[in-house]
């Protein structure tokens, strides 16, 4: 029996112009540039540093279903930026960087090592993370080792040249925990160093109590006076937890504004820092090709598929270029009502944030939330303070006894200068914390407190203790 059923659905259903348009809307001007160049490197039409003149219909022939008109305006309306001076586009140098891996293996090699160890070495060097540590199991290494290169060895093995490679610089590198880690580190330390040998004792057999800073059972079972712990925990918080840490390259720690705002006597200059990208345009060449192509009304298949696809090449290209007129029109646009909801911090600098929301923006230019949830993400903009996360502009209201409100970053700032003003052998608790903020104006629940304190990376009060001596 046929069964037939009626639905009636409701699909939002978005032109490839507009999908085009979304995904260069969220990228930052350097992503941006890396897709302008991709884009020139598939569309044989598109062209660096092109000016195209407006063009009329007639300048099309007869093909109606293609319009050649673009947008009208100055040399700028159409192309992705202003020309550049040709100085300013020359690659500049950069300075070789030398990865932790290349580090750890020169310095390996140095010790002349049979070609076994050279072979576990770099297996070692290969599993180290980010952080310096290793993270995987001996006995994979071994598996390793014998299924691909057909060597035969033992966990022991590894953990004779995982020995070696922790004592190169930086020491500690490969470790498997943190407790090894700092062990490392403390035993390469002259002997003659005050607190060395507490030091020691403490990682090794009080390291849980260690980290919980349980400092009256460390003294215990050690038998140590208070100011012997004390040099002990110094030497202890001179070590380095993550030896990998600081292995990133200066250009990969780059950070490149999107925009640039500066105050003036009048208000506000603001614009788009677009400046590392190229600037784009349609080639004139393919453009009387296609001309040609048209005037003499080809039919033969060579001439007809040329002609159709230098059509598809030029809609691809206009679309792509209006799109970036676009993302380029609506990121100022949100940059202006940031900085308008935000007078007083472009003008006054740190501790002049108010309470601001997407939403707050998304009313005042008459966009989604959606459309400025892309346009803040991963971009940045320079002010007269310094480089700031666009993000760093958006947080919640936190009420003050006046009947106010002012941003929670203000309130974060202010905990965390009333913690590293803090007696630190007896830490606030987040109830203490809370009654120090309402002794100054903010109506802040104990709940939030603690909510601020781990945004801040800050831990409880009582891991925050150190011993002070009098």
């Amino acid at each position: 029996m046929l069964n037939l059923q009626q639905q009636l659905k409701h699909q939002l259903k978005l032109s490839p112009q507009k999908i085009q348009y979304i995904k260069l809307l969220q990228l930052s001007n350097l992503a941006l540039e890396q897709r302008v160049q991709a884009e020139l490197a598939e569309n044989p039409v598109l062209e660096e540093v092109v000016v195209l003149e407006e063009a009329s219909q007639d300048d099309a022939g007869t093909e109606d279903d293609f319009d050649w008109e673009l947008p009208a305006g100055d040399d700028d309306s159409y192309g992705y930026k202003a020309r550049v001076d040709q100085e300013d586009r020359v690659p500049r140098p950069v300075v070789a960087e030398v990865s932790l891996a290349e580090h750890l293996r020169s310095q390996h090699a140095l010790l002349s090592p049979s070609s076994l160890d050279l072979l576990i070495g770099e297996q070692i060097i290969g599993s180290i993370d980010e952080d310096g540590y290793l993270r995987r199991e001996l006995f994979s290494i071994v598996d390793d080792i014998m299924f691909t290169y057909g060597k035969s060895l033992t966990e022991d093995d590894v953990e004779r040249v995982l020995r070696q490679l922790q004592r190169l610089d930086p020491i500690g590198i490969g470790a498997r925990s943190l407790q090894e880690c700092l062990l490392v580190q403390v035993e390469a330390l002259p002997g003659s160093m005050p607190g060395r040998d507490t030091a020691q004792r403490v990682l090794s057999e009080c390291f849980e109590d260690f980290t919980m800073k349980r400092f009256g059972r460390i003294r215990q079972k050690l038998d140590v006076d208070e100011r012997a712990l004390k040099v002990a925990f110094d030497v202890v918080q001179r070590l380095n937890p993550k030896p990998g840490e600081g292995t990133i390259t200066a250009q990969e720690n780059y950070i490149t504004p999107d925009f640039v705002v500066h105050a003036t006597n009048d208000g506000f200059e603001i614009s788009l820092d677009d400046r590392p990208g190229p600037r784009i345009g349609i080639s004139r060449e393919y453009r009387a090709l296609f001309d040609q192509l048209t005037s003499s009304n080809s039919k033969d298949g060579a001439g007809a598929e040329a002609r159709q696809f230098l059509q598809h090449k030029f809609k691809s290209a206009r679309w792509f270029i209006d799109a970036i007129n676009q993302r380029r029109k609506t990121l100022l646009l949100v940059m202006h009502a940031i900085v308008t909801k935000q007078h007083d911090f472009f003008t006054l600098g740190p501790g002049h944030l108010r309470p601001l929301i997407l939403a707050d923006i998304a009313d005042a230019v008459g966009m989604d939330i959606s459309t400025i949830s892309r346009v803040v993400g991963g971009k940045y903009v320079h002010c007269d303070f310094g480089v700031y996360e666009l993000k760093y502009f958006f947080s919640e209201g936190v009420a003050t006894h006046s009947g106010d409100k002012v941003s929670s970053r203000e309130v974060k700032a202010i905990i965390d200068d009333v913690i590293r003003q803090e007696d630190k052998s007896r830490p606030l608790s987040d109830r203490a914390l809370a009654e120090i903020l309402d002794a100054r104006g903010f109506q802040i629940a104990r709940r939030t407190i603690s909510k601020y304190r781990k945004q801040l990376g800050i831990p409880v009060a009582r891991m925050r203790r150190e011993i002070v001596l009098p």
